[in-house]
Order: structure tokens, then C-alpha cells, then sequence
């Protein structure tokens, strides 16, 4: 495979990504406008949000260990026709429960996406690359979210949050026509046949191989604390929005576009964090968890300062620097997994890390925040998301100590045994 035509499959998979960001993001840019039509609380407007995360999280599997065997660029082109339908939908849905349907139905179009789309990405690139294109390929869900509530944010402004709907469910349905023509099964199966170690994908083949996910406590701990940091920038890009409107009386356009810039720079530290991991584990492979361990405390740290200040330019800073760490952990993340993993289920080991950062992270994020907002109040419901990430840190921690001697054990070669026929005399 060309190089030329490596970075043409990331670039219209990175573009995929941007669009299911979009449409589960734009959501976020409306919540005052849903608020003040619907009448909803927080917890019902939450819960719009935290759907979509749950969908990706009990479907990813599946769906993932699905398209291994049928075929990850027609599960990726299915799967974006799928939420940009879906988006459409909410673009004409007429009460709560309708807009609640579609939603889910966004979350099993992009069900499958994250995990699927990353290992076409990486079967297409060197595995020295690994973080960094884990980083910067999972970044585009902040630089979707960017997108999607800023441009969601100006729309809906303009003509009606309807509009911001149908711009996004447009957008989508075109990438996923682009998509299919350009990327094919066939140019992509060489190299993966090759990263795969010749493995034909037959189900035996999957069935040795699938145990392997959960065969190490450092496996288990990445993707637990994965999970868990991400319930910190999920909060944040889902509420962020809501914040500046009604702390600092922003309009929708101006809240949406401040709230953006701050998911800009959660993107920005994505692949600050892959990069940061990348280089230091050509020295020692263990410096990869010390990265994640470094952005989990730190984001702890800068979030619970930055709650307690006063609305202005000085709590604005300081949180600024808190959402560049917050998920600074995805890229390290990723490499982790991809490391302890056989690169002949690569799309169902990311979907397993898609499937713990859904259920632990996206998914609760956005719903308790809003149901502590209920409670205790937008800010007070901020005040207390960064402290989820003494969890995550915790994680890391555990995985940090067993790493080097899981990874001995798992890339040591498999011997196999084969039984002695019955009645055989030696």
C-alpha cells in the first residue's frame, strides 16, 4: 500500500469521525433551546446526551467483533449512513420521547465506529505510530464536538435548532457516500493480512484469540481508567455550553462557540497525550502509563481549582489547562490496549476500550452531571466531576505495576499441545 493512499484512509476516517461527533454533540449547543421548548430538567436534558454514550457502550462489542469477520469498511460506511438518518430524525422530532428515539438510534449508528475505524487506521500505518494516531484519530471526537457545537451552536441561532440537526445529518450521509467509493475491502487487505501475522479471520482463529482481552491485569486496568477519565471530558463537552450561558449570560451562538474552543482543547491534549507517549516509551515502554498517570492528577487538580474561582478570565485559564489533561489519557490508552492485544482483533480490543469509556466515562458523564445539577446546581455538579479522576488515577496506578511483566507474558510464543489420538501405541 501507498503511503499517499495510507493517508487518504485516515484522513476520510478521521472525516467520518468528525461527523458521528457532530451529531452526537450538536445536541449539547441546543440544550437551552430544548430547555426553554420541552420545559426539561436537567436530568431528561442529561440523559439525551448520555443515551448516545450508552448505545456505543453495550453495542460496540458486538458490533465490532461483527465487522472483524464481515468487514470493517462496509460496517463503517453502514454504520454512518445509520446516524446521519437518525440525526435527520431529530431534526423533525416533535416531542421528548421522540427526540430520545432518535438519539438512540444515533447511538447504535455509532456503535462501532470508534473501535472499527481506528484499527482500519492503524492496520495502515507502522506500530511505532500507535499512540500518537491513537491520539490524534480519537481527538477528532473533541474536534467533532468542536463542530458540532459551535456550528450547531451558530445554526441553531440562526434559523432554529432544527436546522442544526439537518446540517449535521447531511454532512454525514455525503462522507459516508465518499467513503464508500474511495475505501475498499480489497486495498486495505494486504497490509492487514500482514499485521495480522497471515491470520485468515475465521471464527476458530477468533475464538483462540478473543480470551486474550481480558488475560491481563494491566489489559483490565487500561481500560478501566480509560474509561473513567473520559467521564470527566464528557461531562465537561456535554455541559460546557450550558455553563457559559448561564453563568456568564452567553447567547446559544456564543456559548456554543466558547464550549467549543474548550472541546477544541481537550482534542489538542489528546494528541499532545499520544505524542508525550509515543516518545518517551522508545526509552521505557512503562513511561506510556506515567503519561496517563500525569494527565489523570493533573486535569484533578486544575478542574477543582477552577470550579472554585469566580466567572472570569482567571477561572477561564484554569480551566482551559484542566480540559487539555482531561483526556490526555486516550492516546496512552489506546497503545496500551494495542499492546496487549493480537492485532487480529484489533477492531474488538478497541471496542472493548470503546465499550469501557462509553459505560464508565461518556455515557454516566453527561446523565449524573445533569442529575447532580438537579440537585445541587449546574456548578456545584462541576465541583464535584474532577473527582472521578482519583479513580482513573488509581487505575493507572495498577496497570503501571504489572505492565512490564504482563507484556513478557503475553508476546511470549504460544506452544500449541496437540492431544494423542485415541487407541495410538507410541
Amino acid at each position: 500500500m501507498s503511503r499517499s493512499y495510507a493517508w487518504v484512509v485516515f484522513t476520510l476516517s478521521f472525516g467520518l469521525l468528525l461527523s458521528d461527533y457532530m451529531s452526537r454533540q450538536v445536541l449539547n449547543a441546543v440544550f437551552p433551546m430544548l430547555k426553554a421548548d420541552w420545559l426539561l430538567s436537567d436530568a431528561r436534558l442529561g440523559s439525551l446526551s448520555g443515551v448516545v454514550a450508552l448505545m456505543v457502550g453495550l453495542l460496540t462489542f458486538p458490533l465490532s467483533l461483527l465487522a472483524d469477520r464481515w468487514g470493517r469498511v462496509r460496517s463503517l460506511v453502514i454504520a454512518a449512513a445509520m446516524w446521519s438518518l437518525a440525526t435527520l430524525g431529530c431534526a423533525v422530532a416533535a416531542s421528548y420521547g421522540q427526540m430520545f428515539t432518535g438519539r438512540l438510534l444515533v447511538g447504535i449508528g455509532e456503535a462501532a465506529y470508534g473501535s472499527v475505524g481506528i484499527a482500519v487506521v492503524l492496520s495502515v500505518f507502522p506500530p511505532a505510530l500507535r499512540a500518537t494516531l491513537s491520539g490524534a484519530f480519537i481527538a477528532g471526537g473533541a474536534f467533532g464536538s468542536v463542530l458540532g457545537i459551535s456550528l450547531g451552536g451558530a445554526v441553531a441561532e440562526a434559523y432554529g435548532w432544527r436546522w442544526a440537526f439537518g446540517v449535521m445529518g447531511v454532512l454525514g450521509l455525503v462522507l459516508a457516500g465518499v467513503y464508500a467509493v474511495v475505501v475498499t475491502e480489497k486495498r486495505l487487505a494486504p497490509r492487514t493480512e500482514a499485521a495480522e501475522d497471515g491470520a485468515a479471520g475465521t471464527g476458530e482463529r477468533l475464538r483462540v484469540l478473543l480470551p486474550r482481552l481480558f488475560s491481563s491485569v494491566s489489559v483490565v486496568s487500561a481500560y478501566i481508567g480509560s474509561g473513567l477519565q473520559l467521564f470527566v471530558a464528557g461531562a465537561l463537552i456535554a455541559w460546557l455550553p450550558s455553563y457559559f450561558d448561564r453563568y456568564y449570560g452567553m447567547p446559544t451562538a456564543k456559548a456554543g462557540a466558547t464550549a467549543g474552543l474548550f472541546a477544541l482543547v481537550i482534542g489538542v491534549g489528546m494528541i499532545a497525550g499520544g505524542f508525550a507517549s509515543d516518545r518517551f516509551s522508545r526509552r521505557d515502554p512503562i513511561l506510556t502509563w506515567s503519561v496517563a498517570i500525569c494527565c489523570s492528577v493533573g486535569s484533578l487538580v486544575l478542574l477543582t481549582a477552577a470550579f472554585r474561582l469566580p466567572a472570569g478570565p482567571a477561572q477561564l485559564l484554569v480551566l482551559a489547562l484542566g480540559a487539555l489533561l482531561c483526556a490526555g489519557t486516550a492516546g496512552p490508552g489506546a497503545a496500551m490496549v494495542a499492546n496487549l492485544t493480537p492485532a487480529a482483533i484489533a477492531a474488538t480490543a478497541f471496542a472493548t476500550l470503546t465499550l469501557a469509556q462509553s459505560l464508565l466515562g461518556l455515557a454516566p458523564g453527561p446523565a449524573v452531571t445533569g442529575m447532580l445539577a438537579d440537585r445541587f446546581g449546574l456548578l456545584g455538579a462541576l465541583r464535584l466531576v474532577p473527582l472521578v479522576a482519583l479513580a482513573a488515577t488509581a487505575a493507572f496506578l495498577v496497570g503501571r505495576r504489572w505492565y512490564a511483566r504482563d507484556l513478557r507474558r503475553l508476546t511470549a510464543p504460544v506452544v500449541p499441545v496437540e492431544p494423542r489420538a485415541a487407541g495410538v501405541v507410541s
